[in-house]
C-alpha cells in the first residue's frame, strides 16, 4: 500500500491503482471530455448492456444467431427455458429493437432486428475468449 502525507502530516493511504500525485493534464481532461458521448447516450448504452446481461435472454440471442428466424417453441427448446420465460424475455428483446416478431395465425416467429446484435455478440465472444496471459494492463 502506498501512502502520502498531507499538508496536516496526516498519513492517508493511497490505492495501489490510484495516482500518488494529484496532477491532472487540463488539456487532454477536456478533450476527453468533448469526446465523451452524452448523458443521454450513455443511459441509453447502460440499458442496452443491462438487457444483454441476462443469461437467458443472450441464450436466445445466440439462438437466433445460429437458427435466423425460430418460434417460441423452437427458441424454448433450443434454449432449455419454458415457453413463458422465452415469450417474456423476447417480449423485452423486441421492445428494445433487439428483435422482431413475424406473426402468422397463431405463432410467433422471432429474428434479430439487424446486424449490430451480430457484431455486439462476435465481439464479446472475442473479448471473453482471450487467452489469460493477454489480460491485464498489458
Amino acid at each position: 500500500m502506498l501512502v502520502h502525507v498531507n499538508s496536516r502530516s496526516n498519513v492517508v493511504p493511497i490505492a495501489a491503482d490510484a495516482c500518488s500525485l494529484s496532477v491532472v493534464d487540463a488539456d487532454r481532461v477536456a478533450a476527453v471530455q468533448r469526446a465523451l458521448p452524452s448523458d443521454d447516450s450513455v443511459q441509453n448504452l447502460a440499458h442496452v448492456f443491462g438487457l444483454l446481461a441476462d443469461p437467458g435472454r443472450l441464450r436466445l440471442i445466440s439462438a437466433l444467431l445460429e437458427g435466423g428466424e425460430m418460434c417460441v417453441c423452437d427458441l424454448a427448446a433450443a434454449t432449455g427455458q419454458s415457453m413463458s420465460a422465452a415469450s417474456h424475455a423476447l417480449r423485452l428483446l423486441r421492445a428494445d429493437r433487439v428483435v422482431k416478431v413475424r406473426r402468422s395465425g397463431r405463432m410467433a416467429y422471432y429474428r434479430l432486428a439487424d446486424s449490430h446484435v451480430r457484431m455486439l455478440f462476435d465481439l464479446a465472444i472475442t473479448h471473453i475468449g482471450h487467452e489469460d496471459g493477454e489480460r491485464g494492463d498489458g
